[in-house]
C-alpha cells in the first residue's frame, strides 16, 4: 500500500498549514544607497525599482519601510569625496555617520546595520589601500582603518556592524576596537563566506565603486570552494563573530545549509544585486512571474537555513506577503 502524500496538498489552506518554511518580514533587511548632497532620487538602471537617495529622502524611505513592517536596514554610502585610502569613512562627520544618526533620529526602533568597507570610499574601488608593489589590498592597514570607522559608526548609533571586505582578522580587529571603546554590546554580522562572484555587477553601478584595475580574488573566495568556507567559519567564530553571512545567496544555498548545520550562531544571507536584477529582467520580458519567483527565491534561502536575508526585494516581498 502506498502513502497518499497528496492528502496534505489538496487545498491552498492545507498547503499553508503544512508549510515547513515561513517567510516573514522579520527575516528581511533592506539595503539603502545613500549619496552625498541633495536632489531627487536617482534610479539605478541595472536594478529596477532601486534608487540612490540622499539624507533628505530618509524620512519618506523609513516611513515606507515601517508601513511594510521591515525592521532593519543596511545603509551604504556614496560620498562626494574619494581618495586612495578611503579616508572619508574614518571621519567623525562622515556621510555614514550622518546617515546612521539621521535614521536613529527618525526611526529609533529601526535596526541599523551599516556596511563596513572601504570600497565605497576609494578612488580605485578596492576594499582598502593598495600595495604599490603587487596591486593587492593591504590587509592589516585596512584593518586599522576599519577599526576607526567602526567606532564612529557605533558612536553614531549603529545597532550592529557588517564588515564586508573579507580582510583576514576583520572580526577580531573590529571586536577589539568596539570593546575597548565601550561598545561591547554592538554585534558583528560578518561576510564570512563572500565569494568572488560575477553577480555583484549591478551593485557596482549602484554604489559607483567599479574597479579601476584588477579584481577582488585575493580576498574573496573562489566560487568552487566549500572547505575554505568552513575554515572562514571557524576563524570568525574564534574571533568573536555574532552572525555569519553567506554572499551571494541563491547560488550558494549549499553553503548556507552547511553553516546552519555546523554552528549555532545565526546565519544571514545576502541576496545580491545580480540575483535581484535577473528576477526583474525576466519579469519585465514576461518570462517569469515576479511575485511568485521572488517569494520562491527568498523562501529557498530561508529553507536552506538563513534566519536573516539582506535583499533588495524586501519591499516587494513585504507587499507580496501581505496580499
Amino acid at each position: 500500500m502506498f502513502h497518499r502524500m497528496r492528502r496534505l496538498r489538496k487545498s491552498p489552506a492545507i498547503l499553508d498549514i503544512m508549510s515547513e518554511t515561513k517567510l516573514h518580514t522579520d527575516n528581511l533587511i533592506f539595503p539603502l544607497f545613500v549619496r552625498s548632497g541633495s536632489g531627487p532620487k536617482r534610479a539605478i538602471k541595472s536594478m529596477p525599482g532601486q534608487f540612490q537617495i540622499t539624507v533628505e529622502d530618509l524620512k519618506a524611505e523609513l516611513n515606507e519601510l515601517k508601513q511594510l513592517k521591515i525592521k532593519a536596514v543596511m545603509p551604504f554610502g556614496i560620498p562626494a569625496f574619494k581618495d586612495d585610502s578611503g579616508s572619508e569613512v574614518i571621519q567623525s562627520d562622515s556621510l555614514m555617520v550622518d546617515v546612521i544618526k539621521r535614521i536613529k533620529d527618525l526611526a529609533p526602533e529601526m535596526t541599523v546595520i551599516p556596511d563596513l568597507c572601504l570600497c565605497d570610499y576609494t578612488t580605485h574601488g578596492h576594499c582598502g589601500p593598495i600595495d604599490a608593489h603587487n596591486g593587492r589590498t593591504q590587509n592589516d592597514k585596512t584593518l586599522s582603518l576599519l577599526q576607526k570607522a567602526a567606532v564612529y559608526f557605533a558612536e553614531a548609533g549603529a545597532d550592529m556592524l557588517a564588515p564586508s571586505g573579507m580582510m583576514d582578522g576583520a572580526v577580531q580587529a573590529v571586536r577589539s576596537a568596539l570593546d575597548e571603546t565601550g561598545f561591547s554590546e554592538i554585534a558583528i554580522m560578518h561576510h564570512t563566506a563572500k565569494y568572488a562572484s560575477s553577480f555583484f555587477g549591478p551593485f557596482r553601478e549602484a554604489l559607483e565603486c567599479g574597479l579601476e584595475s584588477g579584481d577582488r580574488k585575493s580576498h574573496q573566495m573562489h566560487p568552487g570552494n566549500t572547505r575554505e568556507a568552513l575554515s572562514e567559519l571557524s576563524s570568525d567564530i574564534e574571533e568573536g563573530v555574532d552572525i555569519v553571512m553567506v554572499k551571494p545567496a541563491t547560488l550558494y544555498l549549499d553553503i548556507i545549509k552547511l553553516y546552519s548545520q555546523q554552528c549555532s550562531l545565526p546565519v544571514a544571507a545576502y541576496h545580491v544585486s545580480g540575483e535581484y536584477a535577473m528576477l526583474h529582467a525576466a519579469a519585465q520580458n514576461g518570462w517569469m512571474d515576479l511575485q511568485k519567483c521572488t517569494l520562491e527565491a527568498l523562501t529557498s534561502i530561508k529553507r536552506a537555513g538563513a534566519q536573516l536575508i539582506i535583499t533588495y526585494s524586501a519591499k516587494d516581498a513585504a507587499r507580496f506577503l501581505s496580499e
